[in-house]
């Protein structure tokens, strides 16, 4: 039997970072993660995720202040460049959002005021004069753009993660797969079954155990933890041929319109350029629910051609006709807050897709802090909540 004193379940972006932060204390760690380097089973693999700031609640607003400053510390430990804000615009139709003094606003209005407070740039620009910035992407509202947001590069980070996590001493193991996890009859200790690429399957003792098994984080924990519901959806943006390689693309969240009369659409919609791929463009959180395990990566035609529809109508820069797909998984929450707490010796990070990765360095602090010392965060991340 090994026995260590932190070990993460779930190497991608959540485990990573909870790794680099527990090996910056100084804390012997074991990441085990199921899958190789790179792979893409989960939802942390690919060119880039959004880097959005527009969030109107403090909780958040905190987070995304605390999140851009870790950025740029693993940046500096890993010698390379991992945000690329190139700037994002929010639009579409606005909607009633309660305000700190608790009257009733437009939430852009509302976000626009938090950001101010934060000391986060942001700007409202016109629907024509957005047009005439970003002739990429059609608007028929104004426009909240923010030039500290973009895009940051999620296989890379999670590797410069894996790699400083490692140069401060802690152990990353891949192709190991979590089997079992049995609590002791004290609460005070976890004994996990960790299997190799081999098949050889090791036991491993610890007092502080994390899981960030994104869509695996139920079937691994049981009836250990009692989480909120975790639903597992793959979703299937695609990546659109740009007519103009010249053209400038910021990052985009488009609201869905719920009056318009021809809806075609599944739901609000986000996008950003991948250089030298295409303009990546997706439905957020509108897949079907999957088991992770039995994936079959093909798209929902219906959906495909309504996602090519918002193509032809809402980005003239790119080539609806012209795309090549994606598959990844969300794993989301109710009210989409993020799972961060801990029972006995377990800590749980769940509940990530569709607005997670930006938080990564955070999150990773976060988890640190519940398998050290129990220090919780906001009451909204709760398991109880």
């Amino acid at each position: 039997m090994e026995e260590v004193e932190t070990l993460v379940i779930g190497g991608g972006a959540m485990g990573s970072s909870t790794a680099w932060a527990l090996a910056r204390r100084g804390r012997e760690v074991l990441l085990a993660e199921r899958f190789e380097p790179g792979h893409a089973m989960g939802a942390s693999h690919g060119e880039y995720r959004n880097f959005n700031v527009a969030y109107a609640e403090p909780d958040y607003v905190d987070l995304l202040v605390e999140s851009r400053r870790l950025w740029h510390e693993l940046e500096a430990e890993a010698g390379e460049t991992l945000l690329d804000l190139v700037g994002l615009v929010n639009h579409g139709p606005a909607a009633p959002h309660e305000a700190v003094d608790g009257r009733l606003r437009d939430d852009f209005d509302v976000v626009h005021d938090a950001l101010d407070r934060a000391g986060i740039a942001n700007e409202f620009v016109p629907a024509e004069e957005a047009g005439r910035r970003w002739p990429g992407i059609r608007f028929e509202t104004r426009v909240l753009f923010s030039s500290e947001s973009g895009r940051v590069k999620a296989d890379a980070s999670v590797a410069a993660l894996q790699a400083r996590a490692s140069a401060l001493g802690a152990e990353v193991r891949h192709g190991t797969r979590a089997l079992d996890i049995r609590v002791g009859a004290d609460g005070d200790h976890v004994d996990v079954d960790l299997e190799d690429r081999a098949g050889v399957v090791t036991r491993v003792r610890t007092h502080s155990l994390v899981v960030t098994a994104g869509a695996w984080t139920e079937k691994l924990l049981g009836d250990r933890v009692h989480l909120p519901r975790l639903v597992v959806t793959q979703e299937q943006p695609a990546h659109f041929a740009p007519l103009d390689p010249a053209l400038a693309w910021p990052s985009f969240n488009h609201r869905r319109d719920t009056r318009a009369s021809d809806d075609y659409w599944y739901s609000d919609v986000y996008g950003m350029l991948t250089p030298g791929v295409g303009v990546k463009a997706g439905w957020h959180g509108a897949g079907a629910r999957v088991d992770p395990d039995a994936r079959t990566f093909a798209s929902e035609p219906v959906q495909l051609r309504a996602l090519q529809r918002y193509a032809r109508e809402w980005l003239p820069g790119v080539d609806a006709d012209r795309l090549d797909e994606i598959s990844c998984t969300y794993t989301s929450t109710d009210t989409a807050d993020f799972v961060l707490d801990r029972v006995g010796p377990i800590t749980v990070g769940a509940g990530f897709s569709g607005h997670g990765f930006k938080f990564t360095p955070s999150v990773g602090r976060i988890l640190a802090d519940l398998a050290t010392t129990g220090a919780r965060p906001a009451a909204r991340f709760a398991l109880d909540r």
